[in-house]
């Protein structure tokens, strides 16, 4: 293998300007790729979905419920995997990333109060419930919102 014998993989790459159509010596001659009659062979065929007149499936399909776009996605982090970090350390959205925790923060990162917490931490996040709050604060750390 050298550079000079670099190829991409077969199938991969599609040529822009292919034109259909165009003679038998193309490769795409003829009917051009279409076949032999029928409405599909024809101009003006139909859309992709059309079933001939019958209730197309995404149609028959009931549709239900509704998607907020303003909706955010927060990840909610437990008290007890915030045990991992040293005591007097401060836990911010980097570190947990760091630390494995969190993979992607997403629209936000909350701390939640399921668990118990040991260690003074300094933690910041996004948000936090009020018993990872107060549970937080009891072991001698702050929590504050960024």
């Amino acid at each position: 293998m050298e550079l000079s014998n670099l190829r991409p993989a077969e199938g991969s790459k599609h040529s822009d300007n292919f034109r259909k159509g165009r003679g038998h010596g193309s490769g795409n001659g003829k009917t051009a790729g279409k076949g032999h009659k029928g409405q599909k062979a024809r101009s003006g065929a139909p859309r992709p979905g059309f079933e001939g007149g019958q209730m197309p499936l995404y149609r028959r399909i009931p549709k239900r419920g509704f998607t907020n776009r303003n909706t955010k996605e927060i990840v909610g982090i437990n008290l007890s995997a915030l045990e991992c970090f040293e005591d007097g350390a401060t836990v911010d959205v980097i570190a947990l990333i760091e630390a494995g925790i969190v993979k992607n923060p997403r629209d936000g990162v909350k701390i939640l109060g399921n668990g118990e917490l040991t260690k003074k931490l300094n933690v910041k996040a996004d948000a936090f419930s009020a018993s990872a709050k107060e549970k937080i604060e009891a072991a001698g750390g702050t929590a504050e919102v960024m």
